[in-house]
C-alpha cells in the first residue's frame, strides 16, 4: 500500500512539474512579445528618447485611422451614394468634450481623443454591450407586420423607388438643414439649441408629397402648429455601431429609454449596400411613441420611414426620417395619443479619433390634428419645442453611450459586494430595467389612462391603476400617482438634494423614519452622480434575517435634466444578480424623481406650485425666472390580488403622500437656500 502511494503521489508531482514547466514557457514568450498598450508596438524596455516615442505614436495612429477607413470603404462602400455636402463646417466648433471623459484603461479605452498618444478606439468595443447587429431579412419584417397590417405590405414593390426618391430629398434636406445658420436657426438666450423659424423653412424647402395639397389643404397645413430645434454633441461611441442602434428598433429603445416608449420596424423597404446587414441606403418603415416623464404630457405617435446614407469623401453618416403618407397605415394609429407628422430631420454622424463622434441633431415635427390641452405647467415648455427638442434627445444620447462605456471600463473601481465583471453587468442591466419602468409607468401613454381626484385646474396630481400579471414587475393591481411642479430652484440644486441619500432621509415623508447605508457603487459616468447604488435600509423593524436593500440609480446631464429612481429589492434577489444568472424576471416597483431645467412657465402655474409648497419666482413677474420641473412619481402594490377592487383609501393616502413630499422637498431647498445666503448677509453687515 505504501509502494502504491508514492506511485501515486509520484505522478501528480510529475503533472505538477510539467504544468509548471508550460507556465514557465508560456511567460517567457510573453516576456519576449511584450506590447506596448498606447501605441501597439513590441516594448522596449531601455531608455526611449522623446522624439522616437512620439514618431511611434503618430505612426501607430496613422495606421489606426488607415485600418478604420479600409474597413468602413470594405463593408460600406458598394456603390456611390447622392453626394451630401458638409452639414458640420458652419456649426461652431464644440469643446473637446461637453463633460469629462471617463477615466478608462488605456488598454481598453482611450481617455482623452484630443490626445493623440492614445489609440484605441473606446467606442468600437460598445458594440458588444449593445446587441450584434442582426441580419434582417425582408420576409422576416413582413411577417412582423403582419400582426397589424394583415398579409399585405404597407409599401408594395411597384412604390419602393417612389419611396427610394423620397429618402434621397430628405437627406439632402437634413444636410441643408445642418449647414444652414441664421435667419432659418435662431439661438435662444442661454441656451444650448438653436429654434427654427417656421415661416424660413417654409420659403426655403418644400416637400413633394405636399404638392397636391397646394390647394385646399394649404390653410390646414399653415394652422398645423410645428416644432423645430436644432444641437450638436460629442458622444463615445463610433459611428457604425450608432448607425445600426438607429436601425434596430430595440437597440433604439435602449439608446432612448425615458424617450422612446415603443418602437417596432414595420417593413424594411431597402437593406443597402452591404451584404448580411443593414449598411448604407438601408430604407426602412418605423412606427415609434415618445413619452416625457409626466403624465401631464401627452405621448406622441409617429409613423415615418428611416433613411441611412453614407457619404465617404466626408467620412459622415446621415440617419433622416421623413413622413409616410399615401400608404396603408390606418390599422396602426391609436387614438390614445397625439398623432405627430415627423417632417424630414435627424441627425449627421462624423467620426472622430479614437472611436468618438460628433453629431448634429435636428428635431422637426408637426402636430397633425387636433392637440389635447396642455397643463398650465407645461403650456410653454411643449409649445416651444423644449419637452420634445434637439437637446433633449443629444443630451441622452450622450448620457447613455458614457454608460455603455463604463459597463466595459477595466479600471472604475466598484465599492462594496460588486466583486465580477458578470455582477456589475448584471447589477446595470437591472438598474437599466428599473428606469425603463419608471420613465414609462409614469408617463401619459396610449396604454394608460389618469384621472385627477380635484376639479382645480391647478391641480397636478394623477392617479392611475393597472392590473399587473406580467414578470419583471410585481403581480396585482398597482396603484401609481404623479405629480409635476415647476420650481423656482435650479435643476442641479434640487438633483443633489434628492440624488444624496443622507440629504433625502431627513426628509421625513421619503425615509419613514430609517436611514440608508451604501453596500454597493457602480460608478457609471463623468458626474460623481451618475452612477448605480445599493443601499440597505437600516430602519428599526429590520433584523439580521430580515434586510431590505434599495436599488438606487442617479443620472444627470447639464442640459438635459436628471433621474435619481429606486426601487425596494430583497436580499435573494440581489445574490440571484451577483452570481451572473438573469436578473430579467426580478420584480421592480420603481419609484422616483425627473428633473428638467425650465423657465418660468406663468404666473398661475407658478401659484400652482406654490400651492405644493413652491414659491413664485421674485423679480418682474413679465421676464421668465430660471427654475426646474420636478416630476414626483411613486407607486405602491395595492393588492397582489390581480382581481382585486381598489379602495378609496388607498388613492387618498397615495395622493396624500405626494402631495406631502413635494412641501417637504420644497421646505428642505428654501432652508438650503436660506443657509447659504446667511453668511453672505452676515459678512454684509459687518
Amino acid at each position: 500500500m505504501k509502494a502504491q502511494q508514492d506511485r501515486a503521489d509520484n505522478v501528480l508531482l510529475r503533472a505538477e512539474n510539467e504544468s509548471l514547466k508550460s507556465d514557465n514557457y508560456r511567460l517567457q514568450a510573453a516576456i519576449r512579445n511584450v506590447v506596448c498598450p498606447n501605441c501597439g508596438h513590441a516594448a522596449v524596455l531601455a531608455e526611449m528618447s522623446y522624439e522616437e516615442q512620439q514618431l511611434r505614436i503618430e505612426n501607430a495612429r496613422l495606421k489606426d485611422e488607415l485600418d478604420r477607413l479600409a474597413c468602413m470603404a470594405t463593408r460600406y462602400g458598394g456603390g456611390r451614394q447622392p453626394s451630401m455636402a458638409s452639414a458640420l463646417g458652419c456649426l461652431p466648433a464644440p469643446p473637446p468634450l461637453l463633460m469629462p471623459p471617463l477615466d478608462l484603461d488605456m488598454s481598453v479605452y482611450s481617455r482623452h481623443f484630443t490626445d493623440q498618444s492614445s489609440v484605441m478606439g473606446c467606442g468600437d468595443l460598445i458594440q458588444s454591450v449593445l446587441a450584434p447587429p442582426q441580419q434582417i431579412t425582408a420576409g422576416a419584417e413582413h411577417h412582423d407586420a403582419s400582426s397589424y397590417m394583415g398579409s399585405m405590405a404597407p409599401v408594395p414593390e411597384q412604390d419602393r423607388q417612389v419611396v427610394l426618391d423620397l429618402a434621397a430629398t430628405a437627406a439632402d434636406t437634413l444636410a441643408k438643414m445642418c449647414r444652414a445658420g441664421e435667419p432659418l436657426w435662431v439661438r435662444c438666450r442661454g441656451a444650448s439649441s438653436e429654434v427654427m423659424v417656421a415661416d424660413e423653412h417654409a420659403r426655403m424647402f418644400s416637400w413633394p408629397v405636399d404638392g397636391g395639397k397646394q390647394g385646399g389643404g394649404s390653410a390646414a397645413a399653415a394652422a398645423a402648429r410645428t416644432e423645430g430645434s436644432r444641437d450638436s454633441a460629442v458622444v463615445i461611441i463610433n459611428s457604425i455601431t450608432l448607425v445600426d442602434a438607429f436601425l434596430d428598433a430595440n437597440k433604439w429603445m435602449e439608446l432612448f429609454p425615458s424617450i422612446v416608449s415603443k418602437a417596432r420596424t414595420i417593413q424594411v423597404i431597402n437593406h443597402g449596400a452591404a451584404s448580411g446587414h443593414l449598411g448604407s441606403g438601408a430604407l426602412v418603415l418605423m412606427q415609434a411613441e415618445v413619452q416625457f416623464p409626466s403624465p401631464l404630457v401627452t405621448a406622441r405617435e409617429v409613423v415615418f420611414f428611416r433613411y441611412c446614407v453614407h457619404n465617404p469623401e466626408e467620412g459622415t453618416w446621415s440617419v433622416v426620417d421623413f413622413p409616410a403618407e399615401g400608404f396603408q397605415l390606418e390599422a396602426l394609429q391609436t387614438s390614445s395619443v397625439v398623432k405627430c407628422r415627423r417632417r424630414p430631420s435627424g441627425c449627421i454622424i462624423q467620426d472622430m479619433p479614437n472611436g468618438y463622434s460628433r453629431v448634429v441633431w435636428v428635431e422637426h415635427m408637426e402636430m397633425v390634428g387636433e392637440e389635447k390641452p396642455l397643463h398650465q405647467v407645461f403650456k410653454d415648455y411643449v409649445t416651444n419645442g423644449t419637452a420634445f427638442g434637439a437637446t433633449r434627445w443629444v443630451s441622452l444620447l450622450q448620457r447613455q453611450c458614457e454608460r455603455l462605456a463604463s459597463e466595459l471600463a477595466r479600471n472604475i473601481a466598484d465599492l462594496g459586494v460588486i466583486r465580477s465583471p458578470e455582477a456589475r453587468t448584471n447589477m446595470m442591466k437591472l438598474s437599466q430595467r428599473m428606469i425603463t419602468t419608471f420613465c414609462s409607468n409614469i408617463s401619459a401613454s396610449g396604454s394608460q389612462s389618469w384621472t385627477t381626484l380635484s376639479e382645480s385646474t391647478e391641480d397636478t396630481i394623477r392617479v392611475t391603476t393597472r392590473k399587473n400579471t406580467d414578470s419583471g414587475q410585481p403581480s396585482g393591481v398597482i396603484l401609481t400617482a404623479v405629480s409635476t411642479s415647476w420650481l423656482p430652484f435650479s435643476h442641479q440644486q434640487v438633483f443633489e438634494l434628492l440624488a444624496d441619500e443622507q440629504q433625502r432621509c431627513q426628509l421625513e415623508i421619503l425615509s419613514n423614519g430609517g436611514s440608508l447605508h451604501e453596500v454597493a457603487h457602480i460608478a457609471n459616468g463623468s458626474h460623481p452622480r451618475n452612477c448605480i447604488s445599493l443601499l440597505r435600509i437600516n430602519a428599526a423593524s429590520n433584523s439580521s434575517q430580515n434586510v431590505e436593500l434599495l436599488l438606487q440609480e442617479s443620472s444627470t446631464h447639464p442640459n438635459g435634466g436628471s433621474l435619481v429612481v429606486f426601487a425596494t429589492v430583497d436580499v435573494e434577489a440581489i445574490q440571484v444578480t451577483m452570481s451572473g444568472e438573469d436578473p430579467s424576471y426580478i420584480p421592480l416597483l420603481p419609484l422616483g424623481f425627473a428633473i428638467f431645467p425650465a423657465t418660468n412657465p406663468s404666473p398661475a402655474a407658478t401659484s400652482a406650485s406654490s400651492g405644493n409648497g413652491g414659491e413664485s419666482s421674485p423679480g418682474n413677474p413679465d421676464e421668465p425666472a430660471s427654475g426646474c420641473l420636478l416630476t414626483v412619481g411613486m407607486q405602491v402594490l395595492a393588492s397582489a390580488v390581480p382581481s382585486a377592487k381598489l379602495n378609496l383609501s388607498s388613492i387618498t393616502a397615495i395622493n396624500s403622500h405626494v402631495c406631502n413630499a413635494i412641501h417637504q422637498i420644497t421646505t428642505a431647498l428654501k432652508g438650503a437656500g436660506a443657509s447659504r445666503a446667511e453668511p453672505a448677509s452676515v459678512g454684509g453687515s459687518n
